[in-house]
């Protein structure tokens, strides 16, 4: 059994704590507000920009998974969320005298800037023109050379129970797709992040990055055209303008491999996007 702490347990971070607690693993989650979190899972009334507030985090931990998110949508807030917060985290753990076996990062697939199509992995070039990016670099370069194990997860887009926004565009044919060559996108459920994590953990990985993604980087528009299908809703359509609300974040175009992932022995729960949706659309109904 670990013992294992949660910092910023929120949409992955309360699955995979369930899942922890489930495998009889002693499981703390911290947020600013932990009131809903999910049953046995021990919460800590903590924020993560405030170093006063980490000196009582408990000891002896096995694995720290920092799953912190921004509260707001700019430069300053992902600062906070990604490069202070995690900067006082590791301090708490140092002068607390912990050896954790491994701390785990979530980071994003953003890193990555290729704009052509490319396939990327592990080893590909991270020179985030975007501030989102270039916070999740630096914090990711922060933990690399602190004196923690650790490890960063690049997550693709993250969906799954109850994030219907893109659902709802398509049913109320919304949605639009970026117009001249493919544009791909790169996805993984929520279930297949917390049940990543938990066997990375188990299974003991070593390594210093895993990008976190489904098996199938999937064209915009093949994306919307089946959600279109399952839901019985109308054709997607073309973006008219780059002032569409999804034509402005189609900026990068890259195709992420999960090779590593898949060689360490996890067995996606959802494979592809059709998999992972038609789940999320059954739970609806």
């Amino acid at each position: 059994m670990a013992r294992v702490l949660i910092a910023g347990c929120g949409y992955v971070g309360c699955a995979l704590g369930e899942r922890l607690v489930a495998a009889s693993d002693t499981v703390w989650g911290l947020r600013r507000r932990p009131l809903t979190l999910p049953p046995g899972v021990v919460p800590i009334e903590a924020d993560l920009a405030v170093s006063r507030s980490l000196r009582d985090l408990p000891g002896d931990l096995d694995f720290v998974v920092y799953a912190a998110s921004p509260s707001g949508r700019d430069d300053a807030h992902y600062r906070t969320a990604y490069v202070e917060g995690l900067s006082r985290l590791l301090e708490a753990l140092e002068q607390g005298r912990q050896s954790p076996r491994r701390i785990f990062f979530l980071s994003s697939t953003s890193v990555y800037e290729q704009s052509r199509g490319e396939w990327v992995d592990e080893a590909s070039e991270a020179s985030p023109r975007n501030y989102r990016g270039r916070r999740l670099l630096e914090a990711e370069t922060l933990l690399r050379e602190g004196p923690f194990a650790a490890t960063a997860l690049r997550l693709g887009g993250i969906y799954g129970p109850g994030r219907t926004r893109l659902l709802e565009q398509v049913r109320k044919g919304q949605a639009t797709y970026r117009r001249g060559a493919p544009h791909y996108t790169n996805r993984i459920h929520r279930d297949d992040c917390a049940r990543a994590i938990a066997h990375l953990m188990a299974c003991g990985a070593t390594e210093p990055l895993f990008l976190v993604v489904d098996s199938e980087p999937a064209e915009e528009a093949v994306v919307l055209r089946w959600l279109a299908g399952a839901l019985g809703a109308p054709e997607p359509r073309q973006a008219k303008n780059a002032g569409d609300a999804q034509e402005r974040g189609a900026r990068s175009n890259k195709r992420c491999r999960n090779d590593l992932l898949r060689a360490s022995g996890y067995p996606l729960l959802y494979p592809t996007f059709r998999e992972g949706y038609a789940a999320v659309i059954a739970q609806l109904t």
